[in-house]
């Protein structure tokens, strides 16, 4: 299919435009950064960048990668007015196909648009919260610099659809609701995920802003802000005033051929009268004021930035050829009016289309704005969402279509079908098999069965029948709604704090909903999902399935099994596990969606087989009963004692004298009219440039150069910084920075008494000139450098503090059986290692298990022993962290083992390891025998090809770790000490 032909052209069109100006963006030469503000191009490089990355946890996946990029291209580089000159820029061919043109062509598209399609679970709002930063950087830059970029705004609107969305949104800004209903911001995604959001020298700004201007829907055009707004709503706020005035432009008939109603005259001409009876309460009459005023306010501000989340919400129905805007597009249109480009729309949504048609005419007409596509197949290939499988039941398949839905006598009364009830039992029963899988392995997690109704009035059946297979009350928690799946301020406020702990808590079990939870529904442990809705349309099972995508297993330790589940469901086969797999009873009305991603390879089966385990072969391995004799000790120092350094006075009758040459022949080598220019030896620094010519001198005489020789001799022994691109290379850290009188009281009186091995006037016969001569110089500067190290006085002060932590502090581990050995001298009953390339390292701890010289050893994970980490310096200069294979103790030392293949034991990173970690073992051996275990710490890099040399040939492994040891280089102390 064609770009021109492809629904969604833009978005195609503009990913490629993005890659071609994103080549070399990690390494920070791409194009874009020369087409973009520096702000822009700072952010780009911190988001983006390989340095950046790396020193941090979190960092945004592909998906968010490319939304954000093709939005800052759109908006920022091709920098386009509305949507129609988007697509003559990007992809103008796309107009000629269908109504395209027509479409984007509309009133409403005549602004800067742009529409994200991301799957659900796949983080939209850090994608919202990183536009709404670079919005919000370039506009204050450029206010800073006294310039209007319309491209840039201050002002934000962001949009829920709902309360749950909505209250999720003041989460991320605000951060969480305390029992006082105040928020703690520092629990917030601006203050959790400031480093991946901002660099660190705008953090503080940032969070300011968001602080003082975050106006919850409530305060929007009543609280004071500074200098700009971040507006957080639903769109009911707007929607209804939308809809009264609707209603009221609706009830005025002009009809001139009438007489008019004099109640109508007085009610349209008077003043409101307050009063239930008249539909006037003043609780109505403050609602409409308020929803008016917010209108007004929001289209009187001169710029706006607003953010639609899950944007489906606004879209256009058609029937009998007429479209209608519904929702509270018309009311953007209001706000848009008069700001032209400076009104910019953001919608998000993992849906953005409308069904259209019926039966198998029934098609997806997607938004024209959309500028990206990450779906939800391209999800899952990540391993971004949980992977889905079909539970097929031969006695769900064997019952008639009809029998899904629910059954209705004569009457008008309601029950649920047998189909229904056969769904719920394979529901219940898988869940009940995942909660006793799961349990052996965390008791923290609670896996959760979600049941999709298809109205409120099967809702309380479905909880009815729950109980009635042996739940508790408190077991299923029903979750409806009646109008615009919507509940009032007072139904939801009890619901809301027992429905986002959801996954915190054993109790409930089941979740039973009609559409109240069809979008933002954040939680991550529903792994059942029970659809009874008889519904086709493509829009609501995509919302169904997405309220069970969010990845439950989110631990590095699972990933393995993840990525093997991925593997096996893209050949056809069942899952190894249900870890992070969404388990979706089958419904006949699912089956055209399953069978589109079954032929991708994206969505699994299983069947009435429930003998296996839920949690393929993870097994816990414990710590065994005496692990106390093979645990380690790592001793972290988190004080050292400290060094004092106090000057004694200089004893001058003990220094040398000048015996080269006497003083007369210095005096010949005077003579009139010479310059002389002193230089020290080492550092080659220009002393000074003195003429001597009888009494005319550069100087102003002893005194002065007095001064200037005190600088000399103190300036001799200063320690340079490092060279930096921070550091200018001429800043010294002076090594005496205090008692320069007395220095300089030392040395005039070893010139006076001892310089010359008997009395010396300076100032008689101007004598102080001999002092100039470079000779005479070198040897005042030697003697006295020499002088103040040995006056010099060491003390320590304070006690070494060490804290130890130790790997039992770790309980047990998660591995797999097929991939963990069985061990002794050890504080686990299993290790693991890696299912790929992990054959050095299996060698490794079969060879400790046998070896007799090895007391006890451990591999430590990298996931669950954070604390065992070191800090290094990469090849680029970015400081980071890594964590070392094994621990092994013998009789006399504690070993640091790193295993490498040997083509990897030459990188400059792992050598800059090694000098970490032998660093390191440096410091810990200068402790006291009894804070580092009574043994020498070493650290050991064992390449391969040495490794299976050594074993081959029947050494032992503490041999070949002594012989592996890193050793430091010797310095010019250590060189000294030499008993040579």
């Amino acid at each position: 299919m064609s770009d021109a032909n492809h629904p969604l052209a833009l978005a195609a069109a503009l990913t490629r435009r993005a890659e071609q100006l994103c080549i070399g963006l990690e390494q920070g030469i791409a194009d874009i950064y020369e087409l973009v503000t520096p702000v822009t191009a700072e952010l780009l490089l911190w988001w983006f960048g390989d340095d950046a990355c790396q020193s941090r946890t979190f960092n945004f996946h592909p998906g968010q990668r490319q939304a954000i990029l093709n939005v800052i291209v759109a908006h920022e580089v091709l920098d386009r007015p509305n949507l129609k000159d988007l697509y003559q820029q990007v992809c103008a061919d796309a107009l000629l196909e269908g109504t395209r043109l027509n479409d984007v062509a509309q009133a409403k598209h005549d602004h800067p648009k742009y529409c994200l399609k991301m799957a659900t679970g796949t983080g939209k709002t850090w994608v919202l919260q990183a536009l709404l930063v670079w919005q919000l950087l370039n506009k204050t830059a450029a206010l800073d610099e006294g310039r209007d970029d319309p491209r840039f705004t201050r002002r934000f609107l962001i949009v829920a659809p709902g309360l749950i969305v909505y209250e999720r949104l003041l989460d991320a800004f605000l951060g969480k609701e305390n029992e006082d209903k105040s928020r703690d911001f520092a629990s917030s995604d601006i203050a959790s995920y400031a480093e991946l959001f901002t660099p660190p020298a705008r953090r503080e700004r940032i969070a300011q802003f968001v602080r003082g201007n975050v106006c919850q829907k409530q305060e929007i055009g009543l609280k004071a802000t500074g200098n700009g707004m971040i507006a957080i709503t639903n769109w009911h706020l707007l929607s209804e005033a939308e809809e009264e005035a609707e209603q009221e432009e609706a009830e005025w008939v002009d009809t001139p051929g009438m007489v008019a109603d004099a109640a109508r005259v007085a009610y349209d001409v008077l003043p409101l009268t307050p009063g239930r009876a008249t539909g006037n309460s003043l609780d109505v009459l403050d609602r409409r004021w308020a929803r008016g005023n917010i209108l007004s306010y929001l289209a009187d501000l001169p710029d706006l930035m607003v953010f639609n989340d899950e944007a489906h919400h606004i879209h256009e129905l058609k029937k009998e050829g007429e479209t209608t805007e519904v929702e509270w597009q018309k009311s953007l249109s209001i706000i848009a009016e008069g700001k032209g480009r400076r009104f910019v729309q953001m919608d998000f949504s993992a849906t953005p289309y409308n069904d259209v048609g019926g039966g198998r005419n029934r098609r997806k007409v997607y938004f024209p704005h959309i500028v990206v596509d990450f779906d939800l197949k391209d999800a899952m290939r990540l391993g971004l969402v949980k992977s889905l499988v079909l539970d097929k039941r031969k006695e769900v398949g064997a019952l008639p279509i009809l029998e899904f839905k629910a059954e209705r006598d004569a009457d008008g009364n309601v029950r649920l079908s047998e189909g229904q009830r056969v769904m719920l039992r394979a529901g219940l029963q898988k869940l009940r098999k995942l909660e006793a899988d799961f349990t052996r392995i965390d008791a923290t997690r609670h896996p959760k069965m979600l049941v999709v109704c298809e109205d409120t009035t099967v809702s309380p059946l479905v909880a009815q029948f729950l109980r009635d297979e042996g739940l508790h009350d408190e077991d299923v928690l029903t979750v409806d709604s009646g109008r615009k799946a919507e509940l009032g301020e007072k139904q939801w406020a009890p619901l809301r704090q027992r429905l986002f702990n959801v996954d915190k808590h054993a109790q409930p079990r089941v979740i039973v909903s009609v559409l109240m939870l069809r979008e933002g529904f954040d939680v991550n442990n529903i792994c059942v999902i029970v659809p009874l809705r008889s519904s086709q349309a493509q829009i609501l099972l995509e919302q169904t399935i997405g309220r069970g995508l969010r990845l439950m297993w989110r631990d590095p330790e699972y990933a393995d099994i993840k990525r093997e589940n991925r593997e096996r469901i893209n050949r056809g086969e069942e899952p190894g596990s249900l870890i992070d797999i969404l388990s979706i009873v089958e419904h006949p009305a699912f089956q055209s969606f399953y069978d589109e991603l079954m032929r991708e390879g994206l969505v699994g089966e299983t069947g009435d087989d429930d003998e296996g385990s839920s949690t393929g072969d993870l097994i816990p391995a414990e710590l065994r009963d005496d692990y106390e004799k093979y645990d380690f000790a790592i001793p972290f120092i988190l004080r050292e004692t400290e060094e004092n350094v106090e000057h004694l006075p200089i004893n001058v009758a003990a220094l040398s004298p000048f015996s080269a040459m006497s003083r007369a022949k210095l005096a010949d080598l005077l003579g009139k009219g010479d310059t002389f220019t002193s230089q020290d030896l080492q550092s080659s620094t220009l002393f000074g440039d003195y003429r001597v010519d009888g009494v005319a001198m550069n100087v102003s005489g002893y005194n002065e150069l007095l001064s200037r020789l005190t600088r000399r001799v103190s300036q001799a022994l200063n320690q340079p910084l490092p060279k930096g691109n921070r550091i200018a290379p001429h800043l010294d850290r002076p090594y005496l920075q205090l008692n320069t009188a007395a220095l300089a009281m030392a040395l005039d009186d070893y010139i006076r008494e001892r310089l010359f091995d008997e009395p010396f006037e300076p100032f008689e016969d101007e004598g102080w000139r001999l002092l100039l001569l470079q000779p005479v110089l070198d040897h005042i500067v030697k003697i006295f450098g020499l002088a103040l190290v040995r006056a010099e006085e060491h003390t320590t002060s304070g006690q070494t503090e060490v804290r130890h932590r130790r790997l039992s502090e770790v309980t047990r581990l998660m591995v797999r059986e097929s991939a963990s050995l069985e061990v002794s001298k050890c504080i686990y009953t299993r290790l693991p290692y890696p299912t790929r390339s992990g054959g050095l390292e299996r060698a490794f701890i079969e060879w400790a298990r046998l070896d007799a010289d090895v007391e006890a050893f451990c591999k430590i994970s990298e996931n669950r022993h954070d604390f065992a980490r070191l800090r290094y310096v990469k090849d680029d200069g970015m400081p980071a962290f890594y964590i070392p294979d094994f621990l092994v103790r013998t009789a006399d030392a504690i070993y640091l083992v790193e295993t490498k293949a040997q083509e990897q034991a030459s990188h400059p990173n792992v050598q800059r390891k090694l000098k970490a970690a032998t660093t390191w073992c440096e410091r810990i051996n200068a402790l006291e025998p009894e804070l580092r275990g009574d043994r020498a710490w070493h650290y050991a890099l064992v390449g391969e090809s040495l490794f299976r040399d050594w074993r081959e040939k029947g050494a032992r492994l503490g041999e070949l770790l002594a012989f592996s040891r890193a050793r430091a280089m010797p310095t010019v102390q250590s060189q000294g000490g030499l008993a040579l």
